[in-house]
């Protein structure tokens, strides 16, 4: 069974994702997200009743590594290329992200 979403829906989805859609667009991607609701839905039909739970869905490795102090870049080297650096208190500028 398929999910439907009206215009309204998927425009509202596509403001908070802060995409701009095309006309075309609305309709091919209100199908496709109710293409995923609904295979979401088939995933959750199928009974696991008897499947073990699993901690590693893959084999492990044994990738973590002694937590030990090794050589970094100095502060100097680590600023030398930033924009902005204010290198005597170690800092450097950043552009603005959040409101």
């Amino acid at each position: 069974m398929s999910i439907r979403f009206t215009a309204a829906e998927v425009e509202a989805i596509a403001s908070l994702a802060r995409i701009e859609l095309e006309p075309s667009e609305i309709e091919l991607f209100g199908r496709q997200l109710g293409d995923i609701l609904a295979y979401a839905r088939e995933v959750q039909a199928v009974d696991t009743a008897d499947v073990a739970p699993t901690a590693y869905v893959a084999a492990r490795q044994d990738s973590e590594r002694a937590d030990e102090i090794q050589p970094s870049l100095d502060r100097a080297s680590a600023l030398q290329n930033a924009p902005d650096a204010w290198p005597d208190g170690g800092l450097f500028k950043v552009p603005r992200v959040i409101g």
